[in-house]
């Protein structure tokens, strides 16, 4: 992401200094118009005073990487965190770089790996007059106002909302805005999750079903005897309907190329804005029921619930000697 970043900039005419682990990543963007470093020291050495360093890593290597570029820097630098940080950490991270008299910003980006045509969101948190100091930056890398129509009688002149990056206020608010906004990310790829699910299983009807104690016979299986075509379905809802969006458009070519999705396991994994998002919540408390399943959910996709189902497995074999079900292979 942050090498289609670089690409996108370029483009827009910015001049970049890049550095990364992987020399062959370094070399390839040199190789399209930005200038290489061999470590972080050369990098800095190799930007323009007041630098603006941008940082697209893991939230998890943050801190020990800051610890590195603070003694390197001078007054007056801009520090720019532009991954999945905690708000919190921000707010840290801010104090720490004003004692030194340097200036820190986090963006909060949206785009991931189609943002290099696409363009960017950005949302941004930080002092005014650095955020208004990186605005050609911004724009440069943000999708453009023609990237969607005008709202109907909106009129907000001088707002950059519309060509898709914002201030949105003082450290951390820029990562406090991106963790919400991933954090409806997982509600909404839930929602299709589960509905796409259930279009799959129209046809139970069809299915011979188990007769025993332990399962609940399907009533009346002349309701369920669809056999729908998922990559069609999620198709044609692209063309008008309400519930069309990129993550859609993104379902429909997986379906499109794989209708089973035979090469996904369905471990679904969190890099922590579902979870801060939620925590946000019950500071506040505000009710977040949705967000909150679609959290668990992916808790759920990895094993987590293993043990939780063993306990209530355990307790219906106890209280009335259900004896539990063999689970059936892939395919069966």
């Amino acid at each position: 992401m942050g090498a289609s970043m670089v690409r996108r900039l370029v483009k827009g005419g910015q001049e970049c200094v890049v550095y990364d682990r992987d020399a062959q990543a370094v070399k390839t963007l040199q190789g399209q118009g930005a200038v290489g470093a061999s470590s972080i020291e050369a990098m800095v050495s190799l930007l323009a005073a007041p630098r603006a360093v941008w940082l697209m890593l893991p939230a998890a290597v943050v801190d020990d990487t800051l610890s590195a570029l603070f003694p390197l820097l001078q007054p007056g630098d801009i520090i720019i965190d532009g991954g999945n940080s905690y708000y919190r950490d921000d707010i840290q991270r801010g104090v720490e770089a004003r004692s030194r008299q340097l200036h820190y910003v986090d963006v909060g980006t949206s785009g991931g790996v189609a943002g290099l045509d696409r363009g960017y969101c950005l949302m941004i948190g930080g002092e005014e007059e650095v955020v208004q100091h990186l605005a050609p930056v911004f724009a440069a890398l943000a999708p453009g106002v023609k990237e969607a129509a005008p709202t109907p009688h909106r009129n907000k002149p001088g707002s950059t909302a519309e060509q898709g990056y914002l201030h949105c206020g003082p450290q951390g608010a820029g990562h406090f805005v991106k963790m919400v906004h991933n954090g409806i990310e997982y509600g909404i790829m839930g929602a299709y999750a589960e509905g796409l699910n259930v279009l799959r299983n129209a046809n139970i009807g069809k299915r011979k079903g188990e007769v025993d104690a332990e399962t609940t016979p399907l009533r009346n299986p002349e309701l369920y005897q669809y056999e729908l075509d998922l990559p069609e379905i999620t198709e044609l809802w692209r063309r008008g309907s309400v519930i069309g969006s990129w993550l859609l458009d993104l379902t429909a070519g997986a379906l499109l190329g794989d209708p089973k999705l035979e090469n996904y396991a369905g471990r679904v994994s969190d890099s922590g804005e579902g979870r801060w998002t939620i925590a946000a919540a019950i500071d506040e408390a505000v009710p977040v029921p949705i967000l909150s399943a679609a959290l668990f959910e992916r808790f759920s996709s990895r094993g987590d619930a293993d043990f939780a189902d063993k306990v209530l497995s355990a307790m219906r074999h106890g209280f009335g000697g259900h004896v539990e079900k063999a689970v059936p292979k892939p395919g069966e």
